[in-house]
C-alpha cells in the first residue's frame, strides 16, 4: 500500500474510533489507550501520525467543516444556478450545531478549554480562519453566479456568520437553555442577508 493511501486509511480509522468514543464517553474521559483499542491500531502506529488525542480531536472538528464545504461545492458543480440547494447544505450544518450530542460540538467545547496548549491554540485559530474563509468563498461563489448581490461584503458577512454559528454551538452545551432563536432562524437570517444584499 502506498504511503498516502496508508496515511488516509489510518486517519479514517482514528477519526471513526474517536467519533464513536466521543459519542459514548465525551472528550474528557477518552484516553489514547481507548483510541488504540477501538481502532485496533498499535501505539507505535498511532504515534507515527499524532502525538495526542487532542490532535485527533482537531481532525474531527476539521472533518465536519470540510464535509460541509464539499457538499456545498458539489451542489454548485451540479450546475445549480440557484441559491436554494447550496444554501440547504449550509443550513443542514447550522441545524446540527444546535445538537448538544453532536460530536463536533463536544470537540469544539473541549478544545476551547485546552487553549493553553500551543498546538490546540493554533488549531483553533486555523479552524476559525478556515471557517471564515469558507463562508467568504461560498458568498463569493454565489456572487459569481448572480444569486447573491455584489453589495454583500463577503469578508464581513463571512466573519459574522462564523461568529453566529460558534455562538449557536456554545449555547448547545448549556443544559436546558431556553431558546427562541433556533438554527432554522439563523439560516433564514443568513438567507435574508445574502439575498437582499
Amino acid at each position: 500500500m502506498k504511503q498516502e493511501a496508508r496515511r488516509q486509511q489510518t486517519t479514517r480509522r482514528l477519526l471513526e474510533a474517536a467519533k464513536a468514543l466521543i459519542a459514548e464517553k465525551g472528550c474528557q474521559a477518552i484516553t489514547m489507550q481507548d483510541i488504540m483499542s477501538r481502532s485496533g491500531m498499535s501505539k507505535g502506529a498511532i504515534f507515527h501520525y499524532v502525538k495526542s488525542k487532542n490532535e485527533i480531536f482537531v481532525w474531527v472538528l476539521q472533518e465536519r467543516l470540510e464535509e460541509t464545504n464539499a457538499s456545498f461545492m458539489n451542489e454548485v458543480e451540479q450546475g445549480r444556478r440557484t441559491f436554494d440547494e447550496p444554501m440547504r447544505t449550509i443550513g443542514d450544518s447550522i441545524v446540527a450545531y444546535e445538537n448538544p450530542q453532536d460530536v463536533t460540538n463536544k470537540v469544539l467545547l473541549y478544545l476551547l478549554g485546552k487553549e493553553d496548549d500551543p498546538m490546540v491554540a493554533e488549531a483553533l485559530r486555523q479552524y476559525y480562519e478556515r471557517s471564515v474563509q469558507l463562508s467568504q468563498t461560498w458568498i463569493e461563489t454565489g456572487q459569481r453566479y448572480g444569486v447573491i448581490p455584489a453589495t454583500v461584503d463577503a469578508d464581513k458577512a463571512g466573519d459574522l456568520f462564523t461568529l453566529m454559528t460558534l455562538g449557536l454551538r456554545i449555547r448547545s452545551s448549556i443544559p436546558q437553555a431556553q431558546t427562541s432563536f433556533k438554527g432554522e432562524d439563523l439560516t433564514a437570517f443568513i438567507r435574508d442577508i445574502l439575498t437582499r444584499g
